[in-house]
């Protein structure tokens, strides 16, 4: 059985690869530029992406404040259900198949053999809007990465399942019961589940990619493995980091844009209700 899973989820990876690479408006390039200058000129925008990402808060304005106060407000709120929510989807019994597809597609090893294939690809066919996308998923990743492992050990929050209720920290703990914030399996999935949606105008196509992303974020909810503000922080982080990072490489010009793709994201009110809407 173990056998057929990994045949299994080897042929969606392969497909949503594929359908990643054809899908994404590919440009027919004359560039002379050699294999090596192309992978050079990638890894500085890479390392630039990066440093952009970690420098920007110092440039916040008055509205990036707003907008974290609004996330910190929203995160609070999730606090207060976060025992009665992952009760709720610990109850769940998900397909066996969901939750082995969830697992893997978080995991760091499937998120670099899949990053590494896709900028393999664009490497050597010179696809320039492939290799774009490779950047700003490294950039996006490694920045994401260094955010939610330091932060996992920092805040050192309990992991549902284990006895403890949603408010127990151990701060600069080493126990990986209590590295629970934020999600890990969230922040990569949705990291480049944003950053491959970003190149489709279509919206239909976008739904898909975000729901294949929301995968794995759903299926450690139903496993217990983290509560409801540990996977609604570290979407947010991703979220809030590819758009910087495709910000930065748009306007340096550094690769062919058809335009900025960002959404908009709004926080709505509605009774006792509170949530965010997308605008593509």
């Amino acid at each position: 059985m173990a056998f057929y899973k990994k045949i299994f989820f080897v042929v969606i990876l392969l497909f949503v690869f594929k359908a990643s690479a054809q899908g994404i408006e590919t440009k027919k390039s004359k560039d002379t530029s050699s294999i090596k200058q192309l992978f050079l000129h990638d890894a500085k925008q890479a390392v630039l992406g990066v440093k952009h990402s970690f420098t920007r808060p110092f440039h916040w304005q008055k509205k990036d404040f707003t907008t974290l106060g609004t996330v910190l407000f929203s995160a609070a709120a999730l606090y207060t259900v976060d025992d009665e929510t992952s009760a709720y989807f610990v109850r769940q019994k998900p397909p066996e198949i969901f939750q082995e597809v969830g697992t893997r597609f978080g995991s760091p090893q499937v998120y670099f053999i899949a990053n590494a294939s896709l900028y393999g690809y664009g490497l050597f066919t010179k696809n320039e809007n492939l290799r774009k996308l490779s950047v700003l998923i490294i950039a996006s990743s490694f920045t994401t990465g260094v955010i939610q492992s330091v932060s996992k050990t920092a805040f050192g929050r309990a992991r549902p399942l284990n006895g403890f209720k949603s408010n127990e920290f151990r701060f600069w703990s080493q126990e990986a019961e209590f590295h629970s914030f934020p999600s890990g399996h969230t922040v990569l999935s949705v990291t480049m589940a944003h950053a491959i949606a970003k190149q489709f105008d279509n919206t239909w196509s976008k739904i898909a990619v975000y729901s294949l992303g929301s995968i794995a974020p759903v299926s450690r909810l139903f496993a217990g493995k983290h509560w409801l503000t540990d996977v609604g922080i570290g979407a947010v982080l991703s979220i809030v980091v590819v758009d910087s990072i495709d910000k930065f490489l748009f306007n340096s010009n550094a690769y062919n844009y058809k335009k900025e793709k960002n959404i908009s994201w709004n926080v709505t009110f509605s009774g006792n209700q509170i949530g965010f809407t997308g605008t593509f």
